[in-house]
């Protein structure tokens, strides 16, 4: 039976997750969820992995959110319960420690771009439509898309965004801070890859206290922030990662970190 998700580890650093329904334009039914969390907890229990990428098979569509053919034939409180489990996998994909990396192959709409939005980073094939289109289905963006949009790009922005359900080409998002990069559809891995070994070779325990500093500050102010940045920096200070990350500036080398 084919997988529904696709897991593969580069370079012996860099997970690779790819969603495997080309043929559903990588739509996310309830049985993929299941792959997809379950990879999650494979990834939270290696300790080799230092990022992880996310990204979708074909050359088309990276997720187009929500299975629409499999939610029309549940009853009301299937339904309910397929958006809070999409909700608490992007929750679950936002919390991982190392940092996570939207490859967007193609189009992202609805739940895809919601998808992105819960990785800390994010890197559109040029031509690639991004876009939160709920609320022309009398819904909204229920996998975390009102929350996570404005504090990205803006309030007014990401509130055009949603009330009009109007998509952008990969070219106008990055204008607005939706992505961080574009790449031509056959370099566009390379060029992830190579952005996760940038971030690869620096001290692992060190990205992981950054991104968990960053994440707190979000829900606190910023005397609160900076305690929670304070804490982080103390637990690296007896790290052997520092010690040789030290070490090796003074002896002019590249430092070899061991995550300890």
């Amino acid at each position: 039976m084919t997988s529904l998700v696709n897991f593969s580890i580069q370079d012996e650093q860099i997970g690779i997750m790819t969603l495997n329904r080309p043929e559903q334009a990588n739509s996310l039914s309830t049985a993929m969820l299941e792959e997809i969390n379950q990879i999650i907890q494979e990834i939270n229990h290696d300790e080799s992995i230092r990022c992880l990428l996310i990204t979708g098979a074909g050359t088309n569509v990276f997720c187009a959110g929500a299975d629409l053919k499999e939610r029309r034939l549940m009853t009301e409180a299937e339904a309910k319960a397929a958006v809070l489990s999409i909700q608490q996998t992007f929750i679950e994909i936002e919390a991982i420690s190392v940092p996570v990396i939207a490859v967007m192959n193609g189009h992202a709409l609805g739940g895809g771009l919601e998808l992105a939005l819960a990785c800390d980073l994010r890197i559109a094939r040029a031509g690639a439509r991004l876009g939160l289109p709920e609320t022309g289905l009398a819904i909204i963006p229920g996998a975390g898309g009102t929350q996570r949009l404005p504090r990205l790009i803006g309030l007014g922005k990401a509130k055009e965004l949603i009330f009009t359900g109007t998509p952008l080409q990969a070219e106008e998002a990055i204008q607005i801070g939706l992505i961080e990069h574009i790449s031509l559809a056959d370099t566009l891995m390379n060029d992830a890859l190579s952005l996760a070994k940038q971030i690869a070779k620096n001290g692992p325990l060190a990205i992981k206290e950054a991104k968990k500093a960053i994440q707190l500050s979000l829900d606190h102010d910023l005397h609160a922030g900076l305690m929670k940045e304070y804490e982080s920096y103390l637990r690296l200070i007896d790290t052997e990662d520092r010690t040789e990350g030290l070490r090796a500036f003074q002896e002019k080398r590249t430092p070899q970190y061991k995550g300890q």
